[in-house]
């Protein structure tokens, strides 16, 4: 079973040392246009006013983002989900799961990075980078790159089964489902809750890991720590499950 992921804006830093290539990632056949991001963003450090890249990284003063403003081509790489290290990530806690629970997340979810576009969990070429979410690459949208060039494939990967997306908003940009999926929605007192669905996204994303989750039949027996289905609601092929926080 499928589950789509955000990335999250801070990295960890570290790994080994490596070559970017298209045997690094997710649909290696359109790895030149992943290449062509990487090349804009490269071209834009290297030619930007600390000003621009101020806004390009998200970070006011110049002495902070001074590590970014270099070769993302010559980067220590890691695997992408050991990389992104935000809320999400801390609550799915990744590195303290079993080689099986491991492995299911390595296969199974597909990231949607704000310069590399969806890669697998499990893909061994992100090196640390920055780059604020929704912010363009000189005039260059990224995401609506992607969305253009990647979704044929993304739909035929999706096409065989219910999958589910724990995406925040922004990342449908860079996709839109065209089969059967599933979103969810966290309410703590009858309030949709935003900053913490974060938290519960990689909290679900745990529980399946740890079980295995094949199916969505599976996934809809599934308990969850401190959650319970209030309702769902199926629209065509998008059936959203509202959950209750009960802790």
């Amino acid at each position: 079973m499928k589950i789509l992921f955000s990335p999250a804006e801070t990295k960890k830093s570290g790994g080994v040392m490596g070559q970017i290539t298209k045997e690094s990632f997710l649909f290696p056949e359109l790895f030149a246009y992943r290449e062509e991001v990487l090349n804009r963003y490269q071209n834009c450090i290297d030619t930007a006013s600390d000003e621009q890249l101020s806004k390009l990284f998200g970070v006011k003063e110049a002495q902070k983002f001074a590590k970014y403003k270099t070769d993302l081509f010559s980067q220590p790489l890691m695997k992408a989900i050991e990389r992104y290290d935000g809320v999400a990530f801390d609550y799915l806690g990744y590195g303290k799961l079993g080689s099986g629970a491991k492995n299911y997340i390595d296969q199974n979810v597909i990231i949607f990075s704000n310069l590399f576009g969806p890669i697998r969990a499990g893909d061994f070429g992100i090196p640390e980078y920055k780059l604020k979410q929704g912010e363009k690459i000189g005039s260059f949208a990224a995401e609506e790159f992607y969305k253009k060039h990647f979704s044929q494939q993304l739909d035929d990967m999706l096409a065989d089964e219910v999958f589910l997306d724990l995406r925040a908003g922004f990342y449908t940009k860079f996709y839109k489902p065209t089969s059967e999926y599933v979103t969810l929605k966290f309410l703590k007192n009858g309030k949709v809750v935003s900053h913490w669905a974060k938290a519960y996204r990689g909290m679900v994303l745990r529980t399946m890991a740890q079980n295995n989750i094949g199916a969505i039949e599976e996934f809809m027996k599934m308990e969850i720590e401190n959650l319970s289905i209030k309702e769902i609601i199926k629209k065509k092929a998008h059936t959203e499950i509202i959950y209750n926080i009960t802790e």
